[in-house]
């Protein structure tokens, strides 16, 4: 079986530690915890940690990204539990504005240079 990747922007490897609250449709904060990314893109990430999320929940993401701390908000698109026995999560941004997106395009622009450069 082949599988089609749907993604629009490509993703680029970059662990980065990140906390991480999950509220319901009502804004109710419902849990919260810390992870790490392991890839990011313009459109979102994926991450890990050690607990559950439900998928229905919107995620409000404070992930450390070089020196900088960058506030985001996302939804879950899929998730699994990995060989390790953590949660691995892909995320959707969502209400992104054109601050934080310039901010995202910089940083990933730095990632592929020392990508590059490192070959």
């Amino acid at each position: 079986m082949v599988s089609i990747d749907r993604r629009v922007n490509p993703r680029i490897d970059s662990p980065n530690l990140m906390f991480f609250f999950c509220y319901d449709d009502s804004q109710n904060e419902i849990t919260q915890g810390m992870g790490r990314t392991i890839n990011i893109s313009e459109g979102g990430m994926m991450f890990e940690t050690h607990i559950p999320i439900d998928p229905q929940l919107t995620l409000s993401l404070t992930i450390a990204l070089e020196d900088d701390l960058m506030d985001f908000k996302g939804r879950i698109i899929h998730s699994l539990k990995n060989s390790k026995g953590r949660f691995v999560f892909g995320i959707q941004f969502i209400e992104m504005d054109e601050l934080k997106l310039r901010f995202l395009k910089q940083y990933l622009l730095i990632l592929k240079e020392q990508d590059n450069s490192s070959l």
